[in-house]
């Protein structure tokens, strides 16, 4: 999407590091904000690297997505952009590889989870052709604590 290039990072990469500390600073802004707390800071090199596909554009690093079959679904997972590269197609580029990786697996949707309280984040992502389907409570919730969203991977937006 307009010149913007993803590519995988494998275990072993020293970008998984980069990976990592923009997560960690992107989600940052989270704490206070939901609840409960941020999966992210129980995220370590070795479960990002072992917990599903990474996919990062920029050099260095300004975008990263987690991509992780489940069922019959590609869940989108611990997608950031780094504050200085949004608003620049970088979100939009990684869900495209998404979109991608998906048929590729014989995967009929994406999908994914954002905090009920990040209703800027869920308008982002309707505006990248995903729709509610349902909501859930985490453990030892009584309220839904997370929407979740999908989009077809027709490349039908």
């Amino acid at each position: 999407m307009d010149g913007i290039q993803a590519r995988r990072v494998e275990a072993g990469d020293a970008a998984l590091g980069d990976v990592l500390a923009l997560i960690r600073s992107e989600f940052a802004y989270m704490d206070g904000v939901i609840d409960p707390p941020s999966s992210m800071h129980r995220l370590t090199l070795d479960n990002l690297a072992s917990g599903g596909e990474v996919w990062v554009t920029g050099v260095p690093v300004v975008a990263c997505v987690v991509l992780t079959v489940k069922g019959d679904v590609l869940y989108v997972g611990k997608l950031a952009v780094a504050a200085g590269s949004r608003g620049k197609g970088h979100a939009r580029a990684l869900v495209d590889v998404a979109e991608t990786r998906a048929r590729t697996l014989g995967l009929g949707s994406l999908e994914l989870q954002v905090r009920v309280e990040l209703e800027g984040n869920q308008r982002a992502f309707v505006a990248m052709g995903f729709t509610e389907t349902g909501r859930t409570a985490h453990p030892g919730y009584d309220r839904p604590t997370s929407v979740t969203m999908q989009r077809s991977a027709s490349g039908k937006k």
